[in-house]
C-alpha cells in the first residue's frame, strides 16, 4: 500500500475507496473541491467510473498510481473522482457534454472543466503517455488562453441547458393512439432482430430487457405465436450463453461478440432484477423448465452472494479478480480433466470446451449451443439421467470455483436497483410459486422503507448503516413499481400506501410543469450546471417511462385521474419519437400498449379472494392489475363498494376505466372478459 492518503478515504463508495491511496490528490464531488477550484483559479478534472468497470481499473494502474502522472495532475488541476452509480446525475451531464464535443463517450469518463464547472474537453480511457501529454497541453492552454477555453465552455454549457424535449421537438399532450402505429413499431423492431443468435442485430450485445418485455406483451395480446417464439428464442440463447453464469446463475452485463459468448464478466443488480422478471414471464408463458432453472439459479446466487445481511442487495460484482478479467469464471481443460475425467466428454460437448481453450489464453468459457436433449441422446442417456448428472457436476465445479479468489464486490446498496430486483423476485414468485422469493422481495422493500426513506425522502445509496445522497427519479420510479407489485402480490394496503406518497413527492419535486416530464435529479436538492431529463430506454428503462407506467397503474388502483392524465400527456409527447426510434423506447411502447388495449382493473372480494388472485398471478396476463381482499374494504378505491356473493364467497370484478362487467366467480370467466388486439 502506498503511503499516500487523499480525501476519498472518507467515502462510502468502494470505487472511490479504491482510489483513496493514489498519489493523486483526489477530492469527492462537493463544496470543498468546487470552492478550491474557484479560489485558486484552477481547471477541474472530473474522472467518473464505477467499481465493476474494467478500463477504469486499467487507467488507475497505469496513470493514477503513477507518481509522475499524479504530480502533473496535482500541480495544475483540482481532481475530482466520482462513482457514477452514486451520482448518475453528474455523469449524465458530463457524458452529454463529451458527446456534444463530438467525442466518444464511455467509462472511465475524464472531463476537464473551467473553475465554474462548465466543461471544455474530455474523453474516456487514455494510455499513460497520451494522458500525460494531454494534461500538459491543457495546463498550458489554461495558463495562456484561459479566455478562449472559457468561451468554448460557455458554448457547451448552454447546449447542456437546452431541454431534452426541445432538442427532440417533443411537446407533451394527448394524442390519438392507433393500433396500426403499434404494429409499425413492432415491425421496425423485429426487422432488426438477429435470427441466428437472438437479440438485436448488433455487436456488442446487451440483453435489453425492455425490448423483450414489450414484444412478449404485444405477442400475447395480438395472439402472435411467431413473435412469442422469437422472444423465447432470444431468451434461450442468452440463457445458454457465456453471458449467463452456467454454474452459479446470474447474468453478466453484455457479451463482446454477437453470440452471447464472451461477456465482460461484471454482474449488475439492475440487469439481474429485470432479467429475473423477464425469465419469470417467459416460464409462465411457455412452461419450459429451462426458464425455471435460470430463475431458481439466479435467485440462489442473489441470496448467497448479493445480500447485505439486512434485507438489502449489493450493487455489483466486478469482472476482474486477481487483476484479470473473468479469471474467477473460466476453466482450463487440464483442470477439468483432473476434476471430472469420466464426464468430461459429454460436458465438453455440452459447453463447447476445447483442450486449447475456446477463449483467449488457453481458457474455456462455459457456452451451450446444443440442447441438453441432443447431447443426452448422443451419449445414450435419458434426459432425466443427464440432468441429474449435470446438476451434480455443476455443484462439484461450483465448490471448486468457490475456493478461488472472488471478484471484487461493490457493496453499496442502491435503492433503485433494489427496486428492480424486488420486482423481479415478485414475478419469480408468481412463476414458481416459491414463497421464499416473495419473502426476499418484501424483506427488501421493508429494508428500503426503514433505512433509505429518511423523513419522507428516498435516498440513493446506503452503506455501513447510513443512507446518503437524496434519490434520483430512477430510484423513486423503481421502488414505486416494486411497491405496486407488492400490493398486488400480498393484498396489503401498506404497499399502496408506500407508493403513493413517493409518487406525490416526485410530482412536487421532480415534475417540470413547462413540458410535462420529470427531471432525473431533484432540482431543489443541489444546484448543478444543468438539470437533465432521461427519455430513452436503455439497459435500464428511462426513469420517465418507468414513472409514466407507474402513474398509469397507480391511477387504476386509486381512481385518481390526475395520475393517468400526466402519463397520457407524457406518452402523447413521446409518440412521434417512439414511431421513429422504437429500439430505445420500448418501455414507452409498453405504455402505448397499456393505454391502447385498455388495462383491466381486476378486483376480487370475499372468502377465497387470495386463492383467486393467485390464479391471476400464476398465469401471466399482460395489461391487468389485480387487487384482492378476503372481506369488503375500502383500503383502495379499486376495492371500495364491491361485495362478495350471497354466501360471502369471492367474486371477481373485471372493470375498464372504473366501469365493471358482470362479476364472476372463476378465473376462466374473468379472462374471457379481457380484450385483445385483433
Amino acid at each position: 500500500m502506498s503511503s499516500y492518503t487523499n480525501k476519498l478515504s472518507e467515502s462510502q463508495s468502494p470505487y472511490l475507496l479504491q482510489h483513496a491511496h493514489n498519489p493523486v490528490n483526489w477530492f469527492p464531488w462537493g463544496p470543498e473541491a468546487l470552492e478550491k477550484a474557484t479560489s485558486e483559479n484552477k481547471p477541474i478534472l472530473v474522472s467518473i467510473g464505477y467499481s465493476a468497470c474494467h478500463w477504469c481499473h486499467v487507467m488507475e494502474r497505469e496513470s493514477f498510481e503513477d507518481e509522475a502522472t499524479a504530480e502533473l495532475m496535482n500541480a495544475h488541476f483540482v481532481c475530482i473522482k466520482i462513482d457514477r452509480e452514486e451520482r448518475p446525475d453528474i455523469d449524465n451531464i458530463y457524458m452529454d457534454a463529451v458527446q456534444a464535443m463530438g467525442l466518444q463517450g464511455g467509462w472511465p469518463l475524464n472531463v476537464f472543466l473551467m473553475p465554474n464547472q462548465k466543461p471544455f474537453y474530455g474523453g474516456t480511457y487514455f494510455p499513460n503517455q497520451q494522458w500525460k501529454g494531454l494534461l500538459a497541453n491543457i495546463a498550458n492552454a489554461f495558463e495562456k488562453h484561459e479566455d478562449q477555453l472559457a468561451e468554448s465552455a460557455e458554448g457547451f454549457g448552454s447546449s447542456l441547458n437546452r431541454k431534452e424535449t426541445e432538442k427532440y421537438g417533443i411537446s407533451a399532450g394527448d394524442q390519438e393512439l392507433d393500433p396500426d402505429e403499434l404494429a409499425e413499431i413492432v415491425a421496425k423492431i423485429t426487422s432488426q432482430l438477429d435470427r441466428e443468435w437472438g437479440g438485436m442485430n448488433r455487436v456488442p450485445k446487451f440483453p435489453m430487457p425492455a425490448i423483450w418485455s414489450f414484444l412478449l406483451d404485444y405477442g400475447l395480446l395480438h395472439r402472435d405465436k411467431k413473435l412469442l417464439n422469437e422472444v423465447l428464442f432470444t431468451l434461450r440463447k442468452i440463457g445458454m450463453g457465456g453471458i449467463y453464469d452456467q454454474l452459479r446463475g446470474g447474468f453478466a452485463r453484455y457479451s463482446v461478440d454477437g453470440e452471447w459468448f464472451a461477456p465482460h464478466f461484471e454482474k449488475m443488480l439492475y440487469d439481474n432484477g429485470q432479467l429475473l422478471e423477464l425469465y419469470a414471464k417467459a416460464f409462465q408463458v411457455s412452461g419450459d423448465p429451462f426458464f425455471k432453472e435460470k430463475i431458481t439459479e439466479t435467485v440462489a446466487w442473489i441470496e448467497a452472494e448479493m445480500g447485505n445481511g439486512e434485507g438489502g442487495f449489493h450493487a455489483a460484482q466486478d469482472a476482474d479478480s486477481e487483476g484479470e478479467e473473468g479469471k474467477f469464471y473460466v476453466w482450463t481443460y487440464g483442470e477439468l480433466k483432473e476434476l471430472i475425467p469420466d464426464e468430461l466428454p459429454w460436458f465438453s460437448k455440452l459447453y463447447n470446451l476445447k483442450p486449447e481453450g475456446n477463449w483467449e489464453d488457453g481458457v474455456n468459457i462455459l457456452f451451450q449451443t446444443e440442447s441438453e436433449q441432443t447431447i443426452a441422446d448422443e451419449y445414450g442417456m435419458s434426459l432425466e439421467e443427464f440432468k441429474s448428472k449435470l446438476k451434480e457436476i455443476k455443484a462439484q465445479l461450483l465448490e471448486v470455483r468457490n475456493q478461488r479468489i472472488f471478484p471484487g464486490k461493490d457493496d453499496k446498496v442502491l435503492s433503485g436497483w433494489n427496486g428492480l430486483m424486488s420486482a423481479g423476485l415478485i414475478q419469480a414468485y408468481y412463476a414458481t410459486g416459491e414463497k421464499s422469493m416473495l419473502d426476499l422481495a418484501i424483506k427488501n422493500l421493508k429494508f428500503l422503507q426503514n433505512k433509505l426513506l429518511v423523513d419522507g425522502v428516498l435516498h440513493r445509496a446506503y452503506k455501513n448503516g447510513k443512507a446518503y445522497t437524496p434519490g434520483f427519479l430512477e430510484d423513486y420510479a423503481a421502488v414505486i413499481k416494486a411497491s405496486l407489485m407488492a400490493f398486488e402480490a400480498t393484498g396489503e394496503a401498506q404497499w399502496l400506501d408506500l407508493a403513493r406518497p413517493l409518487t406525490d413527492l416526485c410530482l412536487a419535486e421532480f415534475h417540470d410543469e413547462t413540458d410535462g416530464f420529470f427531471f432525473f435529479n431533484n432540482p431543489n436538492a443541489e444546484k448543478l450546471i444543468a438539470n437533465k431529463k432521461e427519455l430513452f430506454d436503455n439497459v435500464i428503462p428511462a426513469s420517465n417511462s418507468m414513472m409514466a407506467r407507474n402513474l398509469h397503474r397507480l391511477s387504476l388502483f386509486t381512481y385518481e385521474e390526475k395520475y393517468t392524465e400526466i402519463a397520457s400527456k407524457m406518452l402523447g409527447g413521446m409518440k412521434e419519437l417512439i414511431l421513429k426510434e422504437p429500439g430505445f423506447l420500448c418501455n414507452w411502447a409498453s405504455l402505448f400498449l397499456e393505454k391502447l388495449v385498455p388495462t383491466a382493473e381486476i378486483a376480487i372480494i370475499g372468502t377465497g379472494a387470495s386463492i383467486r388472485a393467485k390464479e391471476f398471478h400464476q398465469n401471466y396476463t399482460p395489461n391487468i392489475i389485480v387487487a384482492f381482499s378476503e372481506s369488503p374494504t375500502d383500503n383502495a378505491a379499486i376495492l371500495a363498494d364491491k361485495m362478495p356473493d350471497m354466501t360471502g364467497n369471492a367474486l371477481i370484478y373485471v372493470c375498464f376505466d372504473h366501469a365493471c362487467r358482470k362479476p364472476v366467480s372463476t378465473h376462466e370467466e374473468a379472462i374471457s372478459q379481457l380484450p385483445y388486439l385483433a
